[in-house]
């Protein structure tokens, strides 16, 4: 069963896909460019990391024209998907040109972007980023934060899920 890294043309795909059997929420994570225009992409690989002080990690391929903007901003926010909201997920994993286009958003910290009927939003401080293989890694510091009682929307073996009751 164990499987490891070779020159196998296919391994790429059969690690994301053992990958895929860690089911995970889905987040959207939102800031703003130096000009003010807001940004936003889908991402799965969000985890806590510390409670006191209250850290998050996320990371994002170096390969997305987005990651200078991300490694450059002083602020982002994390909105943690609805079960009700995989439009929002697809939405904000495509090449549209204007992501936001007829959404309804709140202000964060520095103006971010906060997603609304979110399970939950961070806030966070974009503090530290290391270098991960094809992805940069960010650690944050979160600065405000609010949840709901709304279920989340669930990834899985790939594709969207829901919690059973």
């Amino acid at each position: 069963m164990t499987q490891t890294h070779s020159a196998d043309e296919d391994f790429s795909r059969r690690f994301r896909n053992a990958l895929g059997m860690f089911a995970t929420g889905i987040t959207v994570v939102t800031t703003r460019s130096p000009s003010g225009e807001p940004i936003g992409l889908t991402v799965n690989s969000f985890n806590s990391v510390s409670l006191d002080p209250p850290l998050i990690v996320w990371s994002l391929a170096n390969s997305l024209p987005s990651r200078p903007l991300f490694e450059a901003c002083e602020y982002y926010a994390i909105n943690v998907l609805a079960e009700d909201q995989a439009e929002l997920s697809q939405r904000f994993a495509s090449r549209l040109d204007d992501k936001f286009a007829g959404l309804a958003v709140d202000a964060g910290a520095g103006g971010v972007p906060l997603l609304r009927g979110v399970c939950a939003r961070f806030e966070c401080r974009n503090t530290v980023r290391h270098a991960g293989g094809d992805h940069v890694v960010f650690i944050s510091e979160v600065v405000g934060f609010e949840r709901s009682d709304r279920a989340p929307l669930i990834y899985f073996g790939g594709g969207y899920r829901r919690l059973a009751p």
